[in-house]
């Protein structure tokens, strides 16, 4: 009796597990984005929560589902840590169903979590940070690279200064992935045009006190102090070079890394007559204009590369999945791979075999106070430079997909 009574109620619990398993929820079939940025840190401006409601435009433009169901966006804030940013990214693929991930913040943060994207066979699109190496070296099959790259910054940025007779450089250097490889890609760039660089000094991330590596830029001689850092420590660097009086004594500044967002915290005062690159401006074109309007009454700024390229990034993504007819990793990067990137972003982009978004560039001064129609009319455009002449073809990128 106790024999059979044990038997039903093996049975009982079998029957009930197998309607917990049944009952249990089936894996989500909409397609589901992550925006993982620094959105409370140095860079927070520079892409943050300012993306997430870029990519939110991108689905709302898209119609708010694909393959006939809905598209969901979740984000959150990485802080600038390395180790956090990887167990977030670990989370969103492996429990919550992500089938993307975007921006990735700093370098470091990008080639970890294109990483961890190649191993569990997930798409990540880079938009946020800078290193070239994410579709050289780094390379993977499910690795994209939106809106610019250290290599293109210099082409532009690098390129155009040495041939207006600015010969000898001096960096001063964020010490992290992005940073170091800011400087490789500019010095490249200087020395193929005849340039030399003096010398360099590397900083920490988040420094607020520039004055000891301006001083050493400054009796250097060098007659342009690149700066190979962006987000706040730019704009430190920046505001603490003119009250060392370095532009006043003869020497220039040149950003590597630099965009509207920052140029709208310094003030036209402080940075007017800096020389930098951007991949899109709210005001070079009507499409640029209307894209950028539309982000001004959602946000009240307007965009800057960064936050356009997301727009951009997500947009591509959708369609990609749309034409692929399934959110399967395979056939998505296939598609993103052979159509054409047609947005408010770029009119005519496309996406090398390694994973590089090519698009132009723009090589714009910053104005003068008196220059300034209204809040952000911020730059002249001083040349538009060719994606295919800024990025370095598949084959030469050394990724190691393309050989």
């Amino acid at each position: 009796m106790i024999c059979g009574l044990r038997i039903i109620q093996l049975a009982s619990a079998a029957l009930a597990a197998y309607g917990v398993l049944a009952g249990a929820p089936a894996p989500a079939q909409g397609v589901k984005i992550g925006i993982l940025a620094d959105q409370s840190g140095t860079y927070a401006d520079f892409d943050g929560k300012w993306s997430v409601e870029a990519a939110k435009m991108a689905i709302g433009d898209f119609g708010g589902s694909v393959l006939g169901e809905k598209i969901e966006l979740i984000d959150a804030d990485h802080q600038d840590k390395l180790d956090l940013a990887s167990a977030i990214a670990r989370r969103w693929y492996d429990a919550e169903g992500v089938d993307m991930i975007a921006d990735l913040t700093l370098s470091s943060v990008a080639l970890a979590v294109q990483g961890i994207a190649a191993e569990r066979k997930k798409i990540d699109i880079v938009v946020a940070s800078s290193t070239s190496a994410l579709t050289g070296p780094a390379c993977t099959p499910y690795g994209f690279h939106w809106a610019y790259d250290t290599h293109a910054i210099a082409v532009s940025t690098g390129g155009a200064l040495v041939k207006t007779g600015a010969e000898t450089w001096f960096f001063i250097t964020v010490d992290y992935a992005a940073g170091h490889a800011q400087e490789k890609d500019a010095s490249a760039v200087i020395e193929a045009n005849g340039g030399k660089v003096l010398g360099h000094v590397l900083f920490p991330l988040n420094t607020p006190d520039f004055s000891s590596f301006l001083l050493q830029a400054q009796s250097s001689k060098a007659k342009i102090i690149g700066l190979a850092t962006g987000g706040q420590d730019v704009i430190n660097a920046i505001k603490q070079a003119s009250e060392f009086g370095i532009v006043a004594g003869g020497q220039r500044l040149a950003t590597l890394l630099l965009t509207v967002a920052e140029v709208h915290g310094l003030g036209l005062e402080a940075a007017q007559g800096l020389v930098l690159t951007e991949s899109y401006y709210w005001d070079l074109n009507d499409r640029t204009r209307e894209f950028g309007e539309r982000f001004f009454k959602r946000t009240g700024r307007m965009p800057n590369m960064v936050q356009a390229g997301m727009y951009s990034a997500t947009l591509q993504y959708l369609k990609a999945v749309n034409a692929a007819g399934t959110k399967d990793s395979d056939a998505v990067v296939k598609k993103l791979k052979e159509l054409p990137v047609d947005d408010a972003f770029t009119s005519h982009g496309h996406v090398q075999a390694n994973g590089r978004m090519v698009s132009d560039l723009y090589l714009f001064e910053v104005k003068k106070p008196s220059e300034s129609k209204r809040d952000w009319d911020y730059y002249n455009l001083l040349a538009t430079v060719p994606g295919d002449v800024a990025y370095p073809t598949a084959a030469n990128s050394g990724c190691p997909l393309t050989k």
